[in-house]
């Protein structure tokens, strides 16, 4: 017996020490070419062992939008649940909800600089090396990008012009392709608008429109045309002063205020039949809501977004405009730094303008509109002094004053601060009347740098405008004024937030011929961003609502629209 086991139990052997060599095998394969936070997932899954590149590529796009989200709403929860300033009152910046740290692609002054390369066709700088501490053009702080709503795309870390461009394309193609199930006749009038745009005769010489200012002058004056013939807007009547019908016209917020003045008083566009409205302005004052309902030391202002919801539950209890697109065809226009965050959730779907553009903070392409922050000194004379010294008379080439708000003013004053003759950078200067010396420098300087504070925005843009002064844009991921007709490019100078170190050396690389160029086209500009105390052709009131009228013809169709 024993000599017939024997052959046996060497056989199980075998098999034994051939399946141990087996797992082995396998389990050493999956060490080597699997993640380890994978691992057990793989070994024991019963489908493929290994997906292809391909495939894992696609698996991560596929989530990529899931997990920004989620990323975007643990920061907006955040934000909304810590105090924002210390000290109450409308007329200054807001800080951050926590003291802000600079990125780590800011260097400090006494480490290497890296090299800048320059665009063949425009000034919008990039670095072009990455050596650790700083970023090349395609990559992002964090490894998950952000996603933006209206174009459907990845939003990296930092967005340049030139990546704002092709999402504001994006957006207008995304919405182009959606149709709305139910249309009524006001919803045919913009689709009808948004063909006659695109089929818009060519402008050869218009003396009141300065063609390389614009991405397509030809296209902007037909939409114009069409807006003065078609354009209605119902104006909520609701709402209680001072946050409702209250406009605030003087200070750093102004633009909010000035619009809805004109916007109440305007007999041309208003209409008071709501069946004949393309357009439902909520007129509300992000500045007065600030000022009326947060009391400083305050741990959030939610009680102000609360006010925001309780005011169109008001308005959808009375009216079924609202219900009938989810505010799709509803705006406002706000200039304060938190409006970004008190309208997102209830008012996601409206049409933003907002003073503080920005992407990483939900500013959506092709809806949203980027609105001029525009300081107003004197309400009865908001225009009281526009002009500046000739281009051969600016002796200064770079000129920034303004108090340390955020991180990237005081690094820029540790770079440039005291540093070289032809760099005027200045903390907060000394009062004078009228502010004078600071004005005085903005008209004597060739570039004005503007400079985020707490957030993107700035007033410094539109008074490089009105004081002829090129402006220079340091500021990630701001949308500027008028983006979706305006060429900024043309006239204007965009510098990323880690190039700070080779400021003097990006602007002297700018041919004087280029330079005479953009402050002629400034001084074009003006009348763009002019307030007057009864509105004017091509102003910057008409150009606010023109820029909502040309959001509402392309996102007319963006959303069901019941008869």
């Amino acid at each position: 017996m024993g000599n017939t086991i024997l052959p046996f139990q060497l056989e199980t052997k075998r098999l034994l020490w051939l399946i141990g060599i087996t797992v082995a095998v396998i389990l050493s394969f999956q060490y080597l070419e699997l993640p380890y936070s994978n691992f057990p997932f793989y070994l024991f899954s019963t489908g493929k062992i290994h997906a292809s590149e391909s495939e894992s590529s696609a698996f991560q796009d596929e989530h990529v939008p899931e997990v920004a989200n989620k990323t975007r709403m643990s920061r907006e929860e955040s934000i909304t649940s810590r105090p924002k300033h210390k000290s109450g009152g409308p007329y200054a910046h807001s800080p951050s909800p926590s003291p802000e740290k600079a990125p780590a692609y800011l260097t400090p002054p006494s480490s290497p600089t890296t090299n800048s390369a320059l665009s063949n066709n425009s000034y919008n700088i990039s670095s072009s090396q990455n050596d650790g501490n700083t970023l090349g053009k395609n990559s992002s702080i964090n490894s998950e990008p952000k996603e933006n709503r209206g174009s459907h795309s990845p939003v990296p870390e930092v967005t340049s012009i030139s990546e704002m461009n092709k999402l504001l394309l994006q957006s207008h193609g995304l919405y182009r392709s959606m149709r709305p199930r139910l249309s009524s006749a006001v919803v045919q009038e913009l689709l009808q608008a948004r063909i006659e745009i695109e089929n818009a005769p060519i402008v050869n010489n218009d003396p009141n429109l300065y063609a390389p200012l614009f991405r397509n002058v030809s296209t902007f004056k037909r939409s114009y045309e069409l807006m003065e013939e078609t354009l209605k807007v119902y104006v909520y009547k609701e709402g209680d002063t001072p946050i409702s019908h209250s406009p605030y016209l003087t200070g750093i917020y102004a633009s909010e205020g000035w619009f809805m003045k004109h916007m109440e008083a305007n007999t041309r566009f208003v209409t008071e039949d709501p069946k004949k409205a393309h357009l439902f302005y909520l007129p509300l004052s992000t500045v007065m809501l600030e000022r009326t309902l947060y009391k400083p030391g305050l741990s959030s202002y939610e009680n102000l977004i609360q006010y925001l919801h309780d005011y169109l539950d008001m308005i959808a209890r009375k009216h079924p405009f609202w219900n009938r697109t989810g505010g799709a065809d509803h705006f406002l226009v706000a200039c304060h730094d938190w409006a970004p965050t008190e309208t997102k959730a209830r008012m996601g779907k409206c049409i933003r303008a907002l003073c503080n553009s920005d992407v990483k903070q939900g500013f959506v392409f092709g809806k949203d509109i980027s609105l001029p922050q525009t300081t107003v000194r004197y309400y009865k004379n908001p225009i009281s002094e526009v002009g500046g010294n000739s281009a051969s008379n600016r002796t200064t080439l770079a000129f920034f004053a303004g108090k340390m708000h955020g991180y990237l003013r005081p690094i820029l004053l540790q770079h440039w601060a005291n540093k070289d003759s032809d760099m005027k950078i200045f903390g907060k200067l000394p009062k004078s009347k009228g502010n004078r010396d600071y004005i005085n420098h903005m008209k004597s300087s060739k570039y004005c740098l503007c400079a985020k504070g707490y957030e993107g925005n700035s007033p410094r843009i539109v008074e490089s405008i009105l004081y002829e002064c090129v402006p220079v844009i340091i500021s990630d991921n701001f949308v500027p004024p008028f983006f979706e007709v305006l060429n900024w490019e043309s006239f204007a100078v965009f510098i990323l937030e880690k190039d700070i170190p080779n400021l003097k050396r990006i602007l002297l690389s700018i041919p004087e011929k280029r330079y005479l160029q953009m402050q002629k086209r400034v001084k074009k500009l003006q009348q763009h961003f002019l307030w007057h105390k009864e509105p004017v052709k091509y102003d910057v009131f008409h150009m606010i609502l023109h820029s909502i009228w040309y959001s509402r013809v392309y996102y007319a169709d963006s959303y069901i629209t019941k008869t």
